[in-house]
């Protein structure tokens, strides 16, 4: 059987090219865990996408808990991605819970129930990406409240721009609120149909992400630079907001930045923790 950390690293390097890239700037002690911790996240994430039944899903995402609690031993053993993860929470201190409220957050995905406010989204962001970036930020050596904080707005940022560069996904997580504050029929959207006010919607949650990539840049000067592998995903978001703001913009049409276009710009990220935030 292969390796599960090198399967990890594979089948992040396949998912989420962003991390994988990411992870390659991480001390060589350290990639194993972060590819163990981001496989696991693919693992949750796409349980949505390979399901049409939410009970399906549910026992799917039951599995990973009970897994994650130790109440499958053989069968954790044997699935490289549980056996790497176990291996990774046992190395660096990792409480199941914390894990488990991952999976737990991302049962919302099974269902179609909207957000109804702002708010409800950074919650939904907070228990998904920050928890994400905040666990890689501690298998890279970096903690206390200034990781955390950091670690929320760039959660946050990183989710909020998932929601604009799809805005008409199967669950819709645009915020009932600004879609009211706008005038913003909610079958509409889901159907695909443009307007000048759900134009309007949009750019207010881009000025939304904009503020939590300037909390997330405030609150980095006060950490340490260890951290900065589990940021520098982020590097294509501000630059991706700014090819929304520009005229033409067709939010259904949306094209997300090249492959090769955003890897430049994580390496160039490394190399200027500033450039992380856009």
């Amino acid at each position: 059987m292969q390796d599960p950390f090198t399967h990890c690293a594979a089948l992040v390097r396949a998912a989420d090219r962003d991390r994988y890239l990411a992870t390659l700037f991480a001390p060589a002690e350290r990639r194993d865990a972060l590819f163990a911790l981001y496989a696991f996240n693919n693992e949750i994430v796409r349980v949505s996408d390979l399901v049409n039944d939410p009970m399906a899903g549910e026992i799917r995402l039951q599995w990973w808990r009970e897994a994650l609690e130790g109440a499958r031993e053989g069968e954790a053993a044997a699935h490289p991605v549980a056996a790497a993860l176990r291996e990774t929470m046992a190395r660096h201190g990792i409480a199941a819970e914390r894990l488990v409220a991952m999976v737990d957050a991302h049962s919302f995905d099974l269902y179609d129930e909207p957000l109804e406010t702002l708010d409800d989204l950074d919650n939904y962001a907070v228990l998904t990406q920050s928890a994400l970036i905040g666990l890689a930020a501690e298998i890279l050596g970096a903690t206390g409240f200034a990781v955390q904080m950091l670690a929320r707005h760039a959660g946050i940022a990183h989710t909020v721009f998932g929601v604009l560069a799809a805005p008409a996904r199967r669950q819709l997580l645009l915020p009932a609120e600004v879609l009211e504050r706008h005038a913003v029929d909610r079958a509409a959207v889901m159907a695909g149909h443009d307007s000048d006010a759900l134009r309007a919607a949009l750019a207010e949650l881009r000025r939304h992400a904009r503020r939590q990539l300037a909390a997330a840049q405030a609150e980095a000067t006060s950490v340490p630079i260890d951290v900065m592998p589990a940021l520098l995903p982020l590097a294509s978001v501000g630059a991706q907001l700014k090819l929304m703001e520009r005229r033409g913009y067709e939010p259904f049409l949306f094209a997300p930045m090249s492959p090769l276009r955003r890897q430049w710009l994580i390496w160039r990220a490394s190399r200027d923790r500033q450039r992380i935030f856009g």
